[in-house]
């Protein structure tokens, strides 16, 4: 969980990583999603980063069930309705790219379910909005499930070649980034 706080039957933060007590996560990834989270005691950025009305650039790195159609590249472009908290809500217009190779990334613990006879397409997605479990609503309103999820960039920040469990230490002791999962 992407939490210093204890959750019966579920690892956190701080069943890895030692920081100092003021430090938080700002924004999450649920438990099924892996990748960069940034880790602050800098309560500016933390506001930047979460406010709605300051917008930021994230990208995912997404696995769907499927070989992805133009079509739908197109609606996920577009915006896309999906459903948050029961209401209809329209994703902002986002950045889609397919990758014509699969990215090179670790292996994941554990590992994804694949049907044998049904394909999977990678995807970039850019978005500059964040809504809960928005990349997961997006493709699968597209009609493509998502398989594996990594938050690969916020704004000018990137996993790059982080490792899972590695911290990254920047302008020490504000920002900490880490791959988790």
């Amino acid at each position: 969980m992407s939490q210093f706080s204890a959750v019966e039957g579920k690892q956190t933060l701080s069943d890895f990583f030692k920081v100092p007590g003021d430090v938080y996560p700002v924004g999450r990834l649920d438990y099924d999603s892996e990748g960069l989270l940034i880790l602050t005691n800098d309560r500016s950025l933390n506001n930047k980063l979460l406010n709605p009305l300051f917008r930021h650039e994230r990208e995912y790195w997404v696995e769907v069930e499927g070989v992805v159609t133009t079509e739908a590249l197109q609606r996920l472009s577009a915006g896309i309705a999906i459903s948050i908290d029961g209401k209809k809500h329209l994703s902002l217009p986002a950045i889609v790219t397919p990758f014509e190779t699969p990215p090179t990334v670790p292996e994941r613990n554990p590992p994804v379910r694949f049907r044998k006879n049904i394909p999977t397409s990678w995807l970039s997605l850019q978005l500059t909005e964040g809504k809960n479990r928005q990349v997961r609503r997006m493709t699968a309103a597209a009609g493509f499930p998502t398989l594996r999820l990594i938050r690969y960039r916020i704004e000018n920040v990137k996993l790059a070649n982080m490792q899972p469990g590695d911290l990254l230490t920047m302008n020490q002791p504000t920002i900490y980034s880490l791959l988790f999962k």
